[in-house]
Parts: C-alpha cells; sequence; structure tokens
C-alpha cells in the first residue's frame, strides 16, 4: 500500500499527521507514505499500532517535517510542556522506517530543552534523515534503531536516552562551546548503548570544547569506533557530569578515532580504549540483532 502527501494538493493528502492517521490499525502490509517537496509545520505522532510505515522524502534538503515547542511551551492545560511532550515527531510504532528527509525543532537555540524526534519503538531505522534542533534534539527512549548516512545536529546532550542504537557512517554536529554530544541512559543489563560506526564529528564555527557525553545515568554506554572526530572535541573527551561516582559505572570506550580530535593520550583515565579483538565485536549485526536477530535493511522500500 502507498500514499502520497502533498502539501500542495497532489497527492491523497495536504498532511502527514493526516496520512497516519488513515493507516489502518494493525496493518498486516507495508504502507508506504511518500512526502513530496515543502516544508511540513505540524506536530507528529505515529502509535504504537502504526506498525509497520514507511516514510520516504524527496530529500532532507526539501522535504522538512518541523514544529517548534520547547519544554517551557505551554499545554493545552495551561502547563508546560516539560522536556518529553516539547518534540515534533513521535513514533512509538515498531518496524518503522525514514528516509530522505528532515525532523527539526526551530524553537531556537537558549530556550531549554526542545526535542525534535522522539523514538520509542523497536526495529525502527533511519537512512538520509537529519535530525535538527538545540538542546535535546533526538530522544531515542527504548528499543532498538539504526541510523545510516544521518545528520544530527544539536548543542547539549542531543543524542540522549536509554535506546540501543547503531549510528553508521553518520555526521555529528555541535553548535555550541561547550556543549555536548550524548547523554545516555543506558540499563545496566543492556551491553552497548549508543554505538557510532565510521562517523564524523564536526563542531559549528568558532565552536570548541565540546565532549563526546555525559551520563545521564549510571551504565551509561557509548561508544565511537573509527571515528572522524575534528578539533572541537575536547581532549578529554568525557564529563562526569559533576557525579564522580559515574565514573565507576559509566561504559566509554574509543577505537580507532582519527582527526584532530583525536586524542587517545589525553582521555578521561576512567574512558577505555579498546583493544582490536574489543573492537571487531562492535558490528550492526551484534549490536541490535537481539533475540530475533535483527537486520536493519532498506532494499524494500525503495521508491518506486
Amino acid at each position: 500500500m502507498k500514499v502520497i502527501v502533498d502539501r500542495n494538493g497532489g497527492g491523497h493528502y495536504r498532511a502527514v499527521q493526516e496520512a497516519v492517521d488513515a493507516v489502518p490499525d494493525h496493518s498486516p502490509e507495508t504502507v508506504i507514505i511518500e512526502i513530496g517537496n515543502g516544508v511540513y509545520r505540524e506536530k507528529i505522532t505515529i502509535g504504537r499500532n502504526k506498525r509497520g510505515i514507511r516514510l520516504i522524502g524527496e530529500s532532507p534538503e526539501s522535504t522538512v517535517l518541523v514544529f517548534s515547542n520547547n519544554a517551557h511551551t505551554l499545554g493545552s492545560d495551561g502547563q508546560p510542556l516539560g522536556t518529553f511532550r516539547s518534540g515534533s515527531f513521535y513514533n512509538y510504532a515498531d518496524d518503522f522506517i525514514a528516509e530522505n528527509l528532515t525532523i527539526r525543532n526551530d524553537s531556537g537555540p537558549r530556550t531549554g530543552q526542545a526535542v525534535a524526534a522522539f523514538i520509542e519503538a523497536d526495529r525502527a531505522a533511519f537512512r538520509n534523515v537529519r535530525f535538527e534542533g538545540d538542546q535535546d534534539t533526538l530522544y531515542i527512549a527504548g528499543g532498538r534503531q539504526y541510523f545510516e548516512n544521518c545528520c544530527i545536529e544539536g548543542d547539549v546532550d542531543f543524542i540522549f536516552g536509554p535506546a540501543t542504537a547503531v549510528f553508521n557512517g553518520c555526521t555529528i554536529v555541535c553548535k555550541r562551546t561547550g556543549g555536548y554530544l550524548t547523554a545516555a541512559n543506558t540499563p545496566e543489563n543492556e551491553p552497548y548503548g549508543f554505538v557510532f560506526l565510521d562517523c564524523f564529528v564536526r563542531g559549528g564555527k568558532d565552536v570548541e570544547r565540546v565532549f563526546l557525553g555525559r551520563p545521564w545515568r549510571d551504565f551509561a554506554a557509548v561508544a565511537f569506533i573509527r571515528t572522524d572526530m575534528d578539533a572541537s572535541v575536547i581532549p578529554e573527551g568525557w564529563h562526569n557530569w559533576g557525579k564522580p561516582e559515574r565514573e565507576a559505572t559509566s561504559r566509554y570506550a574509543e577505537f580507532g578515532s582519527r582527526g584532530a580530535g583525536a586524542n587517545p593520550e589525553a582521555r578521561a583515565s576512567w574512558a577505555k580504549r579498546l583493544s582490536d579483538e574489543e573492537a571487531m565485536r562492535y558490528t550492526v549485526n551484534e549490536v541490535l540483532g537481539g533475540q530475533d536477530g535483527w537486520t536493519p535493511s532498506f532494499a524494500s522500500i525503495m521508491k518506486a
């Protein structure tokens, strides 16, 4: 099943949420929602009963899903939304895929937490997707997620949450001096947390002293494998969030970092340098396979 969204009226629907709402609950077939060029200013929610949706834009530059709430925005109840209700895009449905689009929160810098994408689903995959915001851009709240050739930008804790996720060939851009790329909240019994494979870490113009991460809770797990890091990355790399006791439980690791920001000798003493043998275990299948042997694939949803 395929439907087309075109804000100018050339498809089945003018709004993305209209198309999502029209998908039958618990549909036995894959539903492809193709989104035409344009800026779609709407708050989008894909519920748990909409499993198997594929969103395909024309390109990240031209297909933009955007909203502008932040933690201080008042909700319909007259109370501030808080971080977790501030998102522009929510997906709770398993077996979800998005390609070739941008998900943005344009609330602006220094407005506080403002989530662009809130993902709480298992087997969710993203390719050629831009996630744009400032503080708390991408909240991966649970399940397993896969990001391929994506760009995630923000300034403070802008990739955060308890999910297990692989970022493969992605570009991570920090927009603020003294910012933090990650704030993992990995459960103690989960071995991997966030894994960055062959990625690129970049600072915005004049940005420096960027930390790779700080532990939101005990047992935070983040690994950078063969990642190119520019000079914006601070030599010590990791921050303990002012809680020295978390140095004993945090699971921060690197292997094969390169570029001006790769400083293995200067890294925080409580972070780990992986051996060749240890690094070999950090593969997409090992991190995300789980009990069902999930292997992320985009082959079946290429645009006709």
